[in-house]
């Protein structure tokens, strides 16, 4: 363990109470599918009851990585929880098979794999956010000192104070030569204040070193002060504040070096998992697609002459273009390519607005998923016109082209949908993009298709 539990008067037995819960939670499990399904008992039931917590050893490894980051997103805790679950039932069904207790009905092992996978996934988080209101009451903090009154070590203070879920408590800021004002009440001093502060005993449990430049003395002295007293010791490197990308660690042999932006589907892994999820929701809605398409086509011709479905050469994955479908909304104009929609545009149709409003306008780009071009869920593609035209005045704006574009994405479920007027709007929802690319998971996906789904059915009021 990382010892991140090991803070607050309770601290050490955190870790110890959570690993019982899962213990106990695959306990429940295999008692239940014992009870339905007795076939998971029949044969040497104690040997088989022993096999499934001996499992739990690959759900240890999974669910550490939950607590070795105070500030991790609740989309990663519910995917390493998933993860764990996961581990346990496919290492169980391989141990079983080994030993040669091999009759037991596919229904118990469903039944209790299925109970596994909820069961973990749902604790793993309930008792992150149990932890987190533990922490914003006071228990199980670390508490921390910083070195660098720097505008890179105000950045740090300001962000720690932001939640107290995070569970750090700032006892003071030194440095020899203050850059930037910090409140009386944090400053204690120079660097060798920091060494009177612990002979004081003052209990630190963690050293976050944010001064610049190339004083090796200093921070190697830092470096010594945290060493003989067996406190933890991190390095925060100076970063512009108007860069707010996430940066990757790596190294080039010995040498460190961080990489401005972080891809998760990059990961093979992960853009196959993303890929597959595309293929099977798309070939399902294909299937139904003629409930929706047929009656929707005889609308669209009823209300103005020309085709039932709209094309246009849009950007997609890396700067490439493609062509995205959809139901045609306006009556047939020269302008398509240029002009966004407004809420009063004369271009408009009686039964393009209703198709709009609900998003159904959007559904044959199902197609664009199904062959390729896009994926359910990611940036909105751009007509090209403002591809180059944007690319120009916002920094970050091509970074969206890293992932292939969506019908949906979560600038749109944060309220940057429909046309974006002025400069500020297209720059925020270029914020939501690059963060969404940062941080995707396979539940990020889920989340952003259940909002987008209420959303429609509630209606949004830049769905015009």
């Amino acid at each position: 363990m990382s010892g991140i539990f090991q803070k607050g008067r309770y601290g050490k037995y955190i870790h110890y109470l959570l690993t019982l819960a899962n213990f106990i939670i695959i306990n429940i499990a295999f008692a239940v599918t014992a009870w339905l399904q007795p076939a998971l008992v029949e044969e040497r039931g104690r040997t088989v009851w022993l096999l499934a917590n001996f499992c739990y050893l690959p759900v240890a490894y999974w669910l550490d990585a939950n607590h070795k980051n105070r500030t991790i997103q609740m989309d990663h805790v519910m995917a390493n929880s998933l993860k764990a679950a996961v581990a346990e039932v496919i290492v169980f069904i391989a141990v079983i098979q080994f030993v040669g207790i091999g009759n037991i009905a596919w229904t118990a092992y469903a039944l209790f794999s299925s109970l596994i996978v909820v069961g973990l996934t749902l604790w793993g988080v309930a008792a992150r956010l149990s932890l987190k209101a533990y922490r914003r009451h006071g228990g199980n903090y670390a508490c921390v000192v910083i070195i660098g009154a720097t505008s890179t070590g105000l950045r740090l203070l300001d962000e720690m104070q932001s939640d107290y879920g995070f569970g750090y408590k700032v006892a003071g800021v030194f440095d020899d030569e203050p850059q930037c004002d910090v409140p009386d009440s944090l400053f204690r001093g120079d660097i060798a204040a920091l060494e009177r502060f612990l002979l004081d005993g003052n209990k630190v449990d963690e050293i976050f070193y944010a001064i610049p430049g190339d004083d090796e003395n200093r921070m190697k002295r830092v470096v010594k002060i945290a060493d003989d007293n067996v406190i933890r010791f991190y390095y925060v490197p100076l970063i512009n504040h108007h860069f707010n990308r996430v940066f990757e660690l790596t190294a080039i042999g010995a040498m460190p070096v961080m990489s401005a932006g972080r891809n998760p589907l990059d990961n093979l892994a992960n853009k196959m998992l993303k890929r597959s999820f595309d293929i099977a929701v798309s070939g399902v809605l294909l299937l139904l697609s003629p409930l929706v398409v047929i009656p929707v086509a005889i609308a669209i011709k009823m209300s103005s002459p020309g085709p039932v479905f709209f094309r246009q050469r849009r950007t997609g994955y890396m700067g490439s273009e493609f062509v995205c479908y959809k139901f045609r909304t306006m009556k047939v104009n020269d302008a398509s390519d240029r002009l966004q929609a407004t809420p009063d545009d004369p271009r408009k149709t009686r039964i393009g607005n209703f198709l709009r409003h609900t998003s159904i306008d959007e559904l044959p780009q199902i197609w664009n998923v199904f062959i390729g071009d896009m994926s359910l869920v990611g940036p909105r593609p751009h007509m090209l016109s403002h591809t180059e035209h944007y690319a120009r005045l916002i920094d970050e704006y091509m970074v969206r082209s890293c992932v292939k574009p969506g019908i949906t994405g979560w600038a749109q479920v944060n309220g940057y949908r429909g046309a974006t007027i002025e400069l500020w709007q297209m720059d925020r929802r270029v914020k939501y993009d690059v963060w969404y690319i940062e941080h995707w998971s396979a539940l990020l996906d889920l989340k952003i298709i259940f909002r987008t789904v209420y959303n429609a059915i509630a209606g949004e009021p830049n769905a015009f």
